[in-house]
């Protein structure tokens, strides 16, 4: 019997069976290290997070700002602007549209509400309201023209100076800009009520400090752009010419280039590091990221970087 051939070894067993019949089992990783098996893994976890909708909240306060414009004009013109009491609806109605500025783009970052639409509709809706009111208060004769002219003129000239520099980053809403927005608001809304003595006078100091407010930040942030496009094009440039790159290859918005330190926030705005990175929100702290908040702003984000123009 000795020389009969010894039995063959039996094969280890499948790794994709085990004692229950059917479960898999994870197969082995890297060194020391343990493999999930598929169904195992949470599908909600590697998901991508959904897109948020144009139906919701932070959007139906921008949308509700849009359609007080028209309201608020015909309020503070009812009766050639001279009944104290049509005024006052007048200033119902301004407030009503600057509290939603507060409230749209905070909303939208924190849970997510940015939206293609509100970055275009928030800065929109905040000149719109804000423009109806100083051209309705020089037409009355209430405001000099010259007054609005040089903060629409920063208005919508710091606008459009964000979306020229949006491709290499965002320039944040500083402490300046959200402080000339507030002292903007309440000067505007003093002027639109009937006021005589001292709050007459208050409501004049607290416009000429809005006014000295709009033009220093608003060099401000024309000193900022100048500083973050020039830090764009170097970083495209050395990026270009580093070793390996494709001819004509131009990097993409948040790119650094070699060498760079990647830098988020008000830093970034300054040029020191990622070209197209920086802080939100937007003008209501709101740019952003709007473009803020100044609404990049506000919503943004600009999930978070807010929307464009946003409280600048």
């Amino acid at each position: 019997m000795s020389g009969a051939p010894a039995p063959a070894a039996s094969p280890p067993p499948s790794s994709s069976s085990s004692a229950g019949g059917g479960a898999s089992v994870a197969p082995p990783g890297p060194a020391g290290a343990t493999v999930a098996p598929a169904e195992l893994v949470d599908p909600a976890a590697i998901a991508p997070a959904p897109k948020a909708g144009l139906w919701n909240v932070a959007n139906l306060l921008t949308m509700t700002r849009l359609v007080l414009v028209p309201g608020f004009v015909l309020l503070l013109l009812h009766d050639s602007g001279d009944d104290p009491a049509w005024r006052s609806f007048a200033w119902a109605a301004f407030a009503i549209a600057m509290i939603t500025d507060l409230f749209d783009g905070e909303l939208a970052r924190r849970y997510g509400l940015v939206t293609d639409f509100g970055k275009i509709a928030d800065p929109i809706a905040d000149k719109a309201i804000m423009g109806a009111a100083l051209v309705g208060l020089s037409a009355l004769g209430e405001l000099p023209w010259w007054v609005t002219a040089v903060i629409l003129f920063r208005e919508l000239g710091i606008t459009l100076m964000r979306f020229w520099v949006i491709r290499h980053g965002v320039i944040p809403a500083s402490r300046g800009g959200k402080l000339k927005t507030l002292t903007q608001g309440v000067a505007v809304g003093m002027y639109v009520l009937v006021l005589t003595g001292p709050l007459a006078s208050l409501r004049a100091w607290l416009m000429g400090a809005a006014v000295v407010l709009t033009v220093v930040t608003g060099l401000d942030y024309v000193r900022q752009a100048v500083v973050l496009r020039r830090a764009g094009l170097a970083a495209e440039r050395a990026l270009r010419e580093a070793p390996g790159t494709p001819a004509g290859a131009a990097p993409g918005p948040g790119t650094v280039a070699p060498g760079a330190s990647a830098v988020s926030g008000p830093a970034a705005a300054q040029g020191g590091g990622t070209a197209g990175r920086a802080a939100e929100g937007a003008e209501g702290g709101t740019v952003a990221g709007s473009a803020g908040t100044e609404d990049a702003g506000g919503t943004g984000s600009e999930g978070a970087a807010g929307r464009p123009g946003e409280n600048g």
